[in-house]
């Protein structure tokens, strides 16, 4: 960060940002941890205690949203990169035939 020259608003270089950055991460990581595995944890919950079928267990749902999320983000981008192709299509460019 400092081979950069980037900074964090409000805190001081050197030890006060290493321990900002560790602080944030750690407060990131224990919430994303807990959030996984309550994730993992719901579908034998309702399979073992309420008999709901379930088809997914919980590593396969964050599969499968995982890959729909990509899926999203993938087509996005492509349908705006479609739009300003139309827009460029528009126009006669030198080189462009």
């Amino acid at each position: 960060m400092k081979k950069q020259g980037g900074f964090i608003p409000g805190i001081r270089p050197g030890g006060k940002t290493r321990e900002y950055i560790d602080r944030v991460l750690t407060r990131i990581t224990l919430w994303g941890a807990l959030y996984i595995s309550v994730v993992c944890v719901i579908p034998q919950v309702l399979m073992n205690q309420f008999a709901v079928p379930f088809y997914f267990g919980g590593t396969s749902l964050l599969i499968v949203v995982g890959v729909a999320m990509d899926f999203m983000g993938q087509l996005e981008s492509h349908l705006i990169s479609r739009q300003y192709e139309g827009l460029m299509g528009k126009t006669r460019l030198k080189g462009r035939s």
